[in-house]
């Protein structure tokens, strides 16, 4: 009788997932539902005020943009991804472009959070470049909104949208446009029509990695945004550090957890769902 190995080769993953996944969450959501300490942390003691805080309009208003900015950041990125991939994926240089996609992980994540303040500020390059020229008389308030949040987000994440992208393009058969433009298709229709939902694996995990980290962005906000751009992840951190309300941190995770597996999930089931009707109407084309 042949001998399976399978839960031996799996017993790493399985306990890399159990120790730096599942408990973390479980603490997470235990502490939830614990009272605060009276000098900070948790008293071992079921309580429900961390939830019931929530149900006020402050932490609705910070959600909705919360989830208004990550969304506008994903949409963008992916974007800007799609034919950034397909440029690499059908270039003869596609190992150079993909070493300069990359290039930008070399550099500390602060550090080009900092270098866009430079490009951004009041004085910096931009407002200096808009005002030498004559464009403005001055400055432009580029910084400290939404709009320079959704900027460097897009910046930050760009890379990881533009790499399983390149991944699923460059496995795609372009015979299949020539032959939909051989049939009367155009040129974007003949992309919408036939790249796209075969290349919707890379879609989705780059939405993914891009909407996942943006929902829950700290840094970004925290240096670039303004009153409008406070996100859930400033107001975890304000909880642990300045109010040390813990469990009302682990509540506002645990709620970010749910939005984020939620969408995902949704997300997921409506591209399947338009993968099915692709593959089995074949009028589609």
């Amino acid at each position: 009788m042949k001998r399976s190995y399978g839960a031996t080769y799996s017993a790493p993953v399985a306990l890399w997932i159990t120790f730096f996944f599942v408990i973390p969450l479980l603490i997470i959501c235990c502490y939830s539902f614990m009272a605060k300490g009276l000098y900070g942390g948790v008293v071992n003691r079921f309580a429900l005020d961390a939830y019931t805080a929530l149900a006020n309009a402050a932490f609705i208003r910070v959600t909705l943009s919360t989830l208004w900015i990550s969304s506008i950041a994903t949409m963008v990125t992916i974007l800007l991804a799609l034919p950034a991939a397909y440029f690499i994926a059908r270039s003869e240089h596609a190992t150079v472009y993909l070493f300069l996609v990359i290039i930008p992980f070399w550099t500390n994540f602060l550090i080009r959070i900092y270098a866009w303040i430079a490009i951004l500020g009041n004085n910096g390059f931009l407002n200096e470049l808009l005002l030498t020229t004559g464009v403005v008389t001055a400055p432009i308030q580029f910084l400290y909104n939404q709009y320079a949040v959704i900027v460097v987000l897009v910046y930050t994440y760009l890379p990881f949208a533009i790499l399983p992208l390149y991944a699923t393009i460059e496995k795609f058969d372009f015979s299949l446009l020539e032959a939909a433009r051989d049939l009367g298709a155009t040129k974007f229709q003949s992309i919408v029509k036939v790249l796209v939902p075969n290349i919707q694996s890379g879609i989705i995990t780059s939405v993914l990695f891009v909407f996942i980290p943006s929902f829950g962005a700290y840094a970004v906000p925290q240096l670039v945004g303004g009153r409008d751009s406070v996100m859930l992840g400033n107001i975890i951190t304000r909880e642990l550090t300045v109010t040390r309300n813990w469990p009302l941190a682990a509540s506002i995770s645990v709620v970010i957890t749910l939005i984020t597996t939620c969408g995902v999930l949704l997300f997921m089931r409506l591209q399947k769902s338009k993968s099915s009707h692709v593959v089995l109407d074949g009028r589609s084309l």
